[in-house]
This record gives C-alpha cells, structure tokens and sequence, in this order.
C-alpha cells in the first residue's frame, strides 16, 4: 500500500510500514487528534469506546519516541483492566514495531506463571502492558522499576476503578516520575476519573469523539418483546432464525453467563462462555477458538469482554439489557466494524425493560425498531432455506462418487431419484413436518378457562408464559387465547389437557391466585364485533369486552 496514512503526524517509516502491514486504511477519528498530542508529551483525556482505534492512537506515538540505540530500559507502562485486553495491546504493539529493531514489549498479567514474566523484564524491556494487580506485584518485588518512565497509559480507566483497582492505580501513578506524561483513556467519564485526573495530570487536553462516530450507522438496532419465562426460548428461537455465523450474547452476571452457556449447549448451538471467576488458560482457549470462528455464539459479561477485539462479529444480542446508555454503545459497537453491516438485538420482557430500553435509545440517539417474534411459518422457511444452502454447497464442492453405486442399486428396485433424494435428506437434516400457517396447535385441541381477565390488568404474553412455566409446552403449542374482563380461555392441546389442569393448580399470575377449568362455553357475553388481534408484546390492554390471539 502506497498511502500513507498516518504522514500528516510525522511518524516513522517503520511504523508506517508496519500500519500498511496490518491493513490500515485511514486514521480513525481518535488517533487524528490523539496521535500529535501524545507526539508532543502532552497529558490527554481521551473519551472513547473500544472499536474506535484508541489502541493504535496511543501506541504509535509512544513507540515512536523510544531510541532503539538506547538501553533497553522501561520508558513506557501501560495499565489494563483485564489480561485478554493487556494481551491484545501487547500482540499490537509487536505488529507495529515490527520493523523497529530493539524495541521490546512484555505483557504481564495475572493467571500465568510469574517466573516467565520475571525472565523477560530481566532482559531488558522497553514497553510494559499489565493490569494494575500484576504490575504492583513486580515493583514490590523490584523487578519492575520506574525511574525512567517517560509515558503512563490507563486504558479503560472507568473499567480498571469499577474493578477495585483505585488504590493500586495511585500507588502506581505516585511511584512514577514527576515529569511523566499522563494519558487517559476512558469510555466513561465518573467523578473518580476526574478526580484522578485533577490529581496526576497537568493541564490534560479532553478529546471526545462523538457518539454518532462509535455507533456505527451500519448497525441495525431491534428489539424484542417476551415473557420472563419464555426470554430462554426467544434467545434460542432467534439465534436459530438468523443463525449468525459469529455473535456475541452479553448477560450482566457471571451466574447468568454460566446458565445460558448450558442452555445453548442443551439445544446444539455452538457457543462457549467468557466471565472473570474463568482460569486464564481457559479464557485464551475459549479466545483462540471465537478469533477462529471455531464457535459461533460466545456468552460473555461486560468485563469480560473488554478484551474481545474481533472484526467479523454479525450480531450482538443483550439477553439482560445494560446498566446504562455507556453500556450499551460499548456492547453494540462489537458489530459492524470497519464499515461492515451488523445487528444489535435487545431481548425485553415487561414494561420496564421496555421503558429503560427506550431510555437508553432517547441518550444515544438510536432508533431502536420492535420486530415481531418468527412465526412457526417463519421459521419453518428459515430451516428450508438453510437446508437448501447446505444442499448447494455439497453439491458443488463434495465428491457423490463413492454413492453413486447406491442410487443405481435403488433405481434398479424401482424407487425413483426423486424418492432417494427426499429420504437422503430426511436422514441428513432430520424428519420435518410441514409447518401450516392457518393451524392452531396440531391435532385436537381443547379450551380452558383461567379466572383472571383484563380488569385484573392481564395481557396475552402473561398467560402464554404462566402456561409454559409450568407445563410442558411451547410457545407454539398454545392456540387462540380470548381475554374477557374476569377470565380469559386458551386453547391447548387435547393430549395434554389433564396435565395443564393438574400443573395449573396454585398458580399465580401477574401476582394474583387463579383457579383453570375446562372452559364449558356460555358466561359473559362476546361483543358482536368479532375478533381482535392483539399484539404479543405486554401492552396496555385495549377496554373491549375480549380480546382474541389466534397463534400461528
């Protein structure tokens, strides 16, 4: 590549070299106005999320400014809130000093032997990246030494204090130089960053970069409404239906995390989970593996995934939706990087999270679009097309040779190659049953009547999810559900009648007793303007006399 892209700010030919290797196309927006200040020593606060660059914008300069012809003495210390994000900076700065001969970059990091990490500062370094914990660890120890520290970086600094890590980061800081320049990086911007830097900046230069420049507009922003009990289900249903080739699912506990791991294990989604209380060795296993698109779907918590840089991520689905508006521009900035399309898709149930998602949508100036859960026709559709590209790609690229003696050995007992084909493909993906749209449950159904209606404030999503809580049927096994002002019916499965009438005893819905009956016809009276659909979304009920769903 000819251009050169980071010319205007005077930097290197080996780091340009070094950009042109890695496929750098353009200066992002944060490294035009951070790479000359770093350049010149000045101290800057830099507000911006991970996915904009911020790596190479601190790093370039810094690099730069090292003599090779020095010795090999520590000049530049890097603090990271996680060990794949203090990795991940190291693995950078080896690419961007590829061509500069005796610069040298250590990463340590808890979770790995401490002896290697001894061995290599004992060489001589010029670039440390660590996180806080570590990094203390070997100056107490006098293995890491501050006396000619030119450059401090805290990357992530708004992670590293929500982490505990205050006290270590101002030992640090008070241990460096007087003169030392200070950069921060920080998505977010509390009282406790400001503090820190009142306290070991001088006169910091604030960089911020617009919002609207992290959320891509290539991002399309969805949402959909479930019942609690039924969110395990959507999570399944959708990933399913779009069947990303490489997302990634953000939960906010280590406990949720490990729930939904096992749940998309149990239904043959290839998925892995990434949380802190994981051993190191199996964080980079899990790492390695997602990097490869060896798995497709990785469960991770917000912390955790401060260290996942991957370019070709499809979809980010927020399973719990983020602690606040910061949150969520740094989870759905995973997808559509580098001017590719993505998807960030938000799962709510109840009207809260409706109301604090539509919270967030108003601070980040996002249109947030509602989309309707796959309909069984919708997805039957979606299997056929799946089965279909598969059905291609073995065609043209797969040798049929080694079968061709057991079609002509059926041909020759009178089965047709149409006949062979259909069982062939019942035997690779498995025996379908031809989805209907105008059905209800299949086979004979029956009703039941549950005391509770839309003066109690009942909506349809409740009464499906009170169902399927308790008995076992799917979302797709319940029929026509007709809400009265004190009762509402259901139409179930005929098979499965004395079972729900059993599971239903005691329950409670929206908090109130029920008692649920075979539903005998009569009581209060229909309206005679028919049918209403009503939407499966939690919302205000409508004052009608009953209101009708008829499920696909």
């Amino acid at each position: 590549m000819n251009k050169k892209i980071f010319n205007n700010f005077h930097v290197s030919p080996e780091i340009e070299r070094a950009v042109s290797d890695m496929g750098f196309t353009s200066a992002t927006p944060i490294q035009e106005q951070s790479i000359p200040l770093i350049s010149e020593g000045v101290d800057i606060i830099g507000k911006s999320q991970t996915g904009t660059g911020k790596t190479a914008a601190f790093l370039i300069p810094v690099i730069d400014k090292i003599d090779e012809n020095a010795p090999k003495r520590l000049e530049i210390l890097i603090l990271c809130p996680t060990r794949e994000l203090a990795m991940q900076a190291a693995d950078e700065a080896r690419k961007l000093t590829r061509y500069k001969s005796g610069i040298k970059t250590v990463a340590v990091y808890g979770g790995e032997p401490i002896t290697r990490q001894l061995m290599a500062l004992k060489r001589g370094v010029n670039i440390v990246i660590g996180t806080p914990g570590r990094i203390m660890d070997h100056m107490k120890r006098r293995t890491l030494k501050l006396d000619h520290l030119k450059t401090i970086i805290l990357d992530e600094a708004d992670e590293m204090l929500s982490m505990g890590f205050v006290d270590d980061i101002e030992t640090i800081l008070k241990s460096a130089p007087e003169d030392v320049q200070t950069v921060l990086f920080s998505a977010t911007m509390p009282k406790a960053i400001m503090d820190l830097t009142k306290k070991y900046q001088t006169n910091p230069q604030l960089i911020e970069i617009d919002r609207k420049q992290i959320t891509v507009n290539a991002i399309e922003q969805v949402y959909y409404m479930f019942p609690m009990a039924r969110k395990d289900d959507g999570l399944c249903t959708l990933l399913k239906y779009y069947r990303p080739k490489l997302s990634l699912v953000f939960c906010n506990t280590k406990k949720k995390v490990e729930e939904i791991y096992k749940l998309l294990t149990s239904q043959s989604i290839n998925c892995d989970r990434l949380h802190g209380d994981m051993k190191q060795s199996q964080r980079t296993e899990v790492m390695g593996r997602y990097k490869t698109g060896k798995l497709s779907v990785l469960v991770a918590t917000d912390v955790a995934a401060r260290g996942i840089d991957v370019e070709n991520i499809d979809m980010v689905f927020n399973y719990d939706l983020p602690q606040n508006d910061e949150y969520y521009v740094h989870r759905i900035g995973r997808t559509g990087r580098a001017g590719k399309s993505g998807m960030a898709i938000n799962l709510v149930s109840g009207r809260r999270q409706l109301s604090d998602l539509m919270q967030i949508a108003k601070k980040t100036k996002s249109n947030i679009e509602k989309k309707e859960i796959p309909s069984g026709e919708e997805m039957y559709k979606r299997e056929n097309e799946v089965c279909i590209e598969k059905m291609k790609g073995a065609i043209e690229h797969k040798s049929k040779d080694a079968y061709m003696h057991i079609v002509d050995e059926l041909e020759k007992e009178g089965y047709s190659q149409k006949d062979i084909a259909l069982t062939a493909l019942s035997l690779l993906f498995g025996r379908r049953e031809q989805h209907s749209s105008s059905s209800s449950p299949r086979g004979e159904v029956a009703s039941i009547a549950i005391s509770i209606g839309r003066e109690q404030g009942i909506a349809p999503n409740f009464i499906v999810g009170a169902i399927c809580e308790r008995c076992d049927l799917r979302g797709s096994d319940i029929g026509k559900i007709e809400i009265y002002d004190h009762k509402t019916v259901v139409q179930v499965p005929q098979r499965s009648l004395e079972h729900v009438l059993e599971a239903m005893v005691g329950c409670k819905i929206n908090g109130i007793p029920t008692q649920t009956n075979v539903y005998q016809g009569g009581g209060e009276k229909r309206p005679s303007s028919g049918n209403s659909r009503a939407s499966f979304s939690g919302g205000p009920a409508v004052r009608r006399k009953r209101r009708v769903i008829k499920k696909d």
